[in-house]
């Protein structure tokens, strides 16, 4: 078989297997599968075996179900009503007021669950019921949970930077500390836009005074010092050199025990609970992984990807150009798949066409993520609409327009990152590495 007929049969088994509804994992596998059987002569078992091994006991991998594990810990306390009623006060002289809590409280939340959903559904299960009972404008509250609860998936310890970091062997501890400078910055973007819209608009606020706000801000900022605290010793232990991403995901998991055992919300339930969803997340990702690594090694003995790199590389396109056409390769595939999926289905391919037009890999991971943020709030299947779907029963179109504004801001970021790479590259440059 050419390579053109390879490419036709792999995408067909590929589509097949993901519209019959075999995990994602299964679905790579036979992909895998059939693209080694167009080489007969090659040794499929023994090359699908020691894919599976060496994806499964990558080093790196160890500190992921020890930060999912961390957020699980967290979900199950009452941070999540800290949060709010101590960042209330705090922003009560801003314009948009309350509104704020979801952007800050989910820039926070981020910092310590590494997940886009968790954070979309902790936040939100607390902050729309008060937003909606103190009369804010409910599109400017829901547009600012789903938008904000990207931030999950850039601010570290970030899941998908770690399998990002996996997938192209590159260090986990830089790329987590690259995605600390574009978070707070896409923060600080959505905190303008909701305070414009206040100036603007303020009819979208109410005019009564937030009870909330009443509070001091010395006894708000109590309640989230433990948070803050927990953030500073996981990030900063991995900046300083002091701890590697798997040491420090293991001090988050002590921190966030000391935490929710201090608040009083510590039980066996509690405890078991949060193990076993952490186990449960933490092997459908490697089981995925190990599924990519088997795809991955597959493409590279069909030839796949270097036919690809060798065909846009006749098209002359400039790094630029290569950016958009990728920017838009990735919404349309966010459209029908998750992060996860997204990052380990398109590496193999990828890659090369990067590595080629010499874009570094940390400050490719932070654009990824980033375009996968703006994935999660695109429907059909943007995850952070179908978690404010759950939360507030409104049709999930409605929810998209009223995110819509937010996905701007995503692409006017996606946009800066590449006019200026040292937002990512600059911190990772100054790590202490210990050497």
């Amino acid at each position: 078989m050419d390579l053109t007929e390879i490419s036709i049969l792999v995408v067909a088994v590929l589509f097949l297997s993901l519209g019959a509804g075999l995990w994602v994992a299964l679905a790579l596998t036979l992909t895998a599968i059939a693209a080694l059987m167009t080489r007969p002569a090659l040794p499929d078992a023994q090359i699908l075996a020691t894919s599976f091994w060496s994806a499964s006991t990558a080093w790196d991998l160890t500190a992921l179900p020890m930060f999912v594990w961390m957020g699980e810990i967290l979900f199950r306390s009452r941070l999540s009503e800290d949060l709010f009623a101590g960042l209330s006060p705090l922003m009560r002289r801003l314009p948009g007021r309350l509104i704020h809590v979801n952007v800050v409280g989910c820039a926070v939340f981020a910092a310590i669950s590494g997940s886009s959903a968790a954070t979309t559904q902790t936040i939100g299960k607390i902050s729309l019921p008060e937003l909606e009972a103190r009369g804010y404008d409910r599109r400017l509250s829901i547009g600012s949970l789903a938008g904000s609860g990207t931030l999950g998936l850039l601010i570290p310890p970030s899941i998908i930077l770690i399998v990002y970091g996996a997938a192209v062997n590159e260090s986990i501890a830089r790329l987590f500390i690259a995605g600390v400078v574009p978070g707070i910055l896409l923060a600080l973007l959505f905190m303008g836009f909701v305070a414009a819209v206040a100036l603007i608009k303020p009819q979208t606020m109410p005019d009564n005074v937030d009870q909330l706000a009443a509070e001091s801000s010395f006894s708000a900022f109590k309640r989230v010092l433990p948070t803050i605290l927990l953030i500073l010793g996981v990030i900063g232990s991995i900046y300083g050199g002091i701890a590697s991403p798997t040491e420090a995901a293991v001090i988050g998991v002590v921190l966030a025990l000391l935490v929710v055992t201090l608040q009083g919300g510590m039980s066996r339930a509690v405890f078991t609970d949060a193990l076993m969803a952490a186990t449960r997340v933490s092997a459908m990702i490697a089981f995925i992984l190990a599924g990519a690594a088997v795809v991955t090694t597959a493409m590279g003995f069909t030839g796949l990807p270097r036919q690809l790199a060798g065909v846009i590389a006749a098209m002359e396109l400039s790094p630029f150009a290569l950016l958009f056409a990728l920017t838009v390769f990735f919404m349309v595939l966010g459209c029908f798949l998750d992060g996860i999926s997204m990052v380990v289905l398109t590496t193999s391919v990828v890659m090369p066409l990067v590595e080629q037009a010499g874009f570094d890999l940390v400050w490719f991971g932070i654009y990824l993520v980033i375009v996968v943020e703006m994935a999660q709030i695109t429907p059909p299947v943007g995850f952070n609409l179908f978690v404010i779907q759950g939360l507030t029963g409104q049709n999930i179109f409605a929810i998209a327009r009223a995110t819509a504004p937010f996905f701007g801001l995503l692409a006017l970021m996606v946009v800066l990152l590449a006019l200026f790479p040292d937002l990512a590259l600059f911190l990772p440059r100054t790590m202490f590495t210990g050497g």
